[in-house]
């Protein structure tokens, strides 16, 4: 199937004149100085690629013959700003006012077959630089100065047909790489590709290698999934091959059996639809939640990981996930935590997750203001995600469950709007603080502020703003009961 957005083979080859006497001029410096040295010089890779998508980049990726010492001071004659951080891999890098180039040695890698770590073993040409890279769209180089453009697998008819192919055996490239298979997933997320049949068949046999690859760079590849243009398709290709099993297996939990006597929704398509349906609530850069959100989409796609181990069929045929919420929450830590990710993705992921079932009572039963008020409390600063994780939650055809829920939410919203007119909701606090409360009780730093402190959160969670009169009032009355 050919993808849908990319321009047909004879667009992408009337394009590149273009694109090539477009390059600034400040590259075509850079590469003069190599080949006055006697050096070889390519843009390639992504920066390609993009070109020929009409898409720009401040980043180019260049690769060369010189070793990194002459690359070094080959750079340094450009430019004052360098780095080296890449030294080891055979990558300099420089800057020269807004462009960014990073350049690398031809790279023949050769890996250990025991982690991903290559090690480093430096080419002779750009043809066998560009077998060792991961797909054919990404092996396509553009010789500099002479502007040649070098494509020996097939890379640009392969990016006109909307299909992702290694550019030598895939069972060799996955072998040699595994997190190629995750980057696969993701190149069908970013650019509408679909995976070659035989590169597909060999990410399901070599699945397992994904396990040798460290959590950071499987966590790095996912997020960049996450926020693609389209996610379920890479999430459906991670699940189809197996490799999500390694990664992820919460994700391909969540097909749980259906048998003719328990009936119950698909609960992996309602959660790919539910990732669909969040992205489309994302706003625009100066809305609530600017996409693309990386915790939203998170959260929208383990909100349910915890209905498999809370699967119970209940007699007559329903099937019920108690306290799935609470058990997801405590699921979603633990995964996020073994990927690697930052603590506070971490804490916003799992209470959205917890969270997201909090709003289902209100369409059956209108909240008391107090419960308006202990929502937004609780939701503290992920309210605006839990707006959109809760709304897209609802997948159910049922058009009229749907406008229900939909007007209910609506309400809910409004009533929130209404109560931060008339107080801060936002940030709810006793009406007494610290201070006052010892004042009044004749007491000093103690166990006993923290409980008077929280009874008159609660007595304002309650009633509202109560004013500095009725809360002493009622403070006194609480403390002679004590």
């Amino acid at each position: 199937m050919t993808a849908p957005d990319l321009p047909s083979l004879d667009v992408l080859r009337q394009r590149a004149g273009l694109l090539w006497d477009a390059l600034p001029p400040e590259i075509l410096d850079l590469a003069a100085r190599f080949h006055s040295a006697g050096h070889e010089l390519a843009l390639v890779g992504g920066p390609v690629r993009d070109a020929f998508l009409g898409r720009s980049s401040s980043d180019m990726d260049l690769t060369t013959s010189a070793r990194p010492d002459e690359t070094e001071r080959l750079l340094k004659e450009w430019t004052r700003t360098t780095w080296d951080v890449g030294r080891d891999f055979g990558t300099i890098g420089g800057r020269k006012g807004d462009l960014m180039v990073e350049i690398t040695t031809y790279r023949a890698d050769e890996y250990d077959g025991e982690t991903r770590k290559p090690v480093v073993a430096f080419g002779d040409s750009l043809e066998g630089d560009l077998a060792r890279r991961d797909f054919t769209i990404n092996a396509m180089a553009v010789r500099l100065p002479s502007k040649e453009l070098v494509d020996l697998h097939g890379g640009l008819e392969d990016l006109a047909g909307g299909l992702l192919r290694t550019p030598i055996e895939p069972d060799v490239s996955f072998a040699d790489d595994p997190l190629r298979m995750m980057r696969a997933a993701r190149f069908a997320a970013q650019l509408s590709l679909d995976i070659e049949p035989a590169t597909f068949a060999a990410m399901h046999r070599l699945a397992e290698r994904i396990s040798i690859v460290s959590a950071e760079r499987v966590r790095d590849e996912l997020c960049k999934l996450l926020v693609a243009s389209d996610p379920r398709a890479g999430l459906a290709a991670l699940t189809d091959s197996g490799i999500a099993d390694h990664v992820l297996p919460e994700l391909p939990a969540l097909r749980l059996e259906v048998d003719e006597h328990h009936h119950h929704k698909d609960v992996y398509e309602h959660t790919l639809t539910v990732v669909d349906q969040a992205i489309a609530l994302e706003t625009g850069p100066d809305g609530a939640v600017p996409g693309p959100d990386l915790t939203l989409r998170l959260a929208a796609l383990l909100h349910d990981i915890g209905k498999p181990p809370t699967k119970r069929n209940e007699p007559g045929g329903g099937v019920s996930f108690h306290h799935h919420e609470v058990v997801g929450a405590k699921m979603t830590r633990k995964r996020l935590k073994e990927l690697r990710f930052d603590k506070e993705t971490i804490k916003a992921v799992t209470h959205l997750v917890e969270m997201h079932l909090r709003f289902h009572g209100y369409a059956d039963a209108r909240w008391s203001d107090s419960a308006v008020r202990r929502y937004v409390t609780d939701a503290g600063d992920q309210l605006e995600r839990l707006h959109r994780l809760t709304r897209a939650d609802v997948t159910t055809r049922n058009r009229r469950k749907a406008d229900r829920l939909s007007f209910a939410y609506d309400d809910l919203e409004h009533r929130i709007a209404e109560l931060r007119e008339q107080e801060e909701i936002d940030s709810i606090r006793p009406d007494l603080d610290g201070n006052q409360i010892q004042a009044i009780l004749g007491i000093g730093p103690g166990r006993e502020i923290g409980m008077a402190y929280k009874h008159l959160l609660e007595l304002r969670m309650e009633h509202g703003p109560l004013g500095e009169e009725r809360a002493t009032a009622m403070l006194k009355e609480w403390w002679e009961a004590r």
